[in-house]
């Protein structure tokens, strides 16, 4: 078995818009019953911290695997990534374990293609782009965007450090963005024909006001409702990429008062874009993991890169 790390990974990730493809694939594919994908279970540790595991199986291209993924909102103080955690990569013929790798890479670059593949299909090329939040997922998303040619972007971030730390990286690895960075977030979001968000899950009084987000954005939460709450949802047509999983979070009670879905994302990446403001609150699943997964476990078998592991097999 290769153990593969993050560096690892980051290394064999497939190119951006191929992720975006795997990605979309994926998303239509769960939308049309083709993979088996439960909704994931989740623990809960101190300070709302939380960790899901992510099962998976796509029988029709012989993949299966599981991710088991953290959510620790303090880490950042710790100098820690807010996200950890480990995927496995099975063989779909024998069940086997191929290849184990750290999840953190892997999770930025596939939450970025999923984010991707909604805006190929429902943005209009070249769109301006409101990001909110300069961690990792706006180092990712910036990447997605200069490929999907979406380079004029304006990034809210909080602190000035993480604004200039951001603008410095963007300088020298995707320079065809013209990138704006900003302490307002009416500033970065308002008139924005695709609004992405990236703030904490469960940060307090950072809502974005309806009025402004324009009447037929696309808007793409990856902060559960912390940016995008229960008055903006509420115009909106809303999809999920798992609509049981999505059922799942907001019966629990992790997205206060948000209307339900009532489509898939891939039902809306398969077909004529919705009128309207469109928000895809795509919580993550199994099979988009898998997917872009699968093709770093091919790329490291390809290069024999990682670590072969004794496992101990007979």
């Amino acid at each position: 078995m290769r153990y593969l790390s993050d560096d690892d990974v980051e290394a064999l990730l497939p190119p951006p818009v191929e992720a975006v493809r795997l990605a979309h694939e994926a998303l239509v594919a769960l939308s049309r019953g083709e993979a088996e994908v439960p909704p994931k279970p989740t623990v809960h540790a101190a300070d709302g911290a939380f960790a899901n595991a992510m099962p998976a199986a796509y029988s029709a291209r012989k993949l299966l695997g599981c991710k088991w993924i953290n959510i620790f909102p303090d880490n950042p103080s710790r100098g820690l990534p807010t996200a950890s955690g480990l995927m496995v990569v099975n063989d779909g013929e024998t069940g086997v374990p191929r290849v184990v790798m750290s999840a953190g890479a892997l999770t930025a670059a596939r939450t970025a293609a999923v984010s991707g593949a909604c805006i190929a299909a429902m943005g209009s090329p070249g769109a301006p782009v409101g990001f909110t939040g300069a961690g990792v997922q706006a180092r990712s998303h910036l990447r997605v965007l200069a490929a999907l040619g979406h380079h004029d972007v304006t990034v809210y971030a909080r602190r000035q450090e993480a604004r200039e730390e951001l603008l410095g990286w963007a300088a020298s690895s995707v320079p065809q963005v013209a990138l704006r960075v900003t302490g307002d977030v009416r500033e970065a979001v308002e008139g924005r024909p695709v609004v992405v968000t990236a703030l904490s899950i469960g940060l307090p009084g950072v809502e974005l006001d309806p009025g402004w987000v324009v009447p037929d954005a696309l808007v793409l939460p990856l902060d559960y409702a912390s940016s995008v709450g229960p008055a903006l949802a509420a115009g909106a047509l809303v999809a999920a990429d798992h609509l049981s999983q999505f059922e799942a979070v907001r019966a629990a009670g992790a997205l206060g008062d948000h209307p339900p879905a009532t489509r898939w994302t891939g039902e809306l990446l398969d077909g004529p874009r919705p009128g309207g403001r469109v928000v895809c609150q795509n919580l993550g699943n199994g099979l988009s993991d898998l997917v872009v997964a699968a093709a770093v476990a091919d790329a490291a078998d390809a290069h024999g890169a990682g670590q072969l592991l004794d496992t101990g097999a007979a």
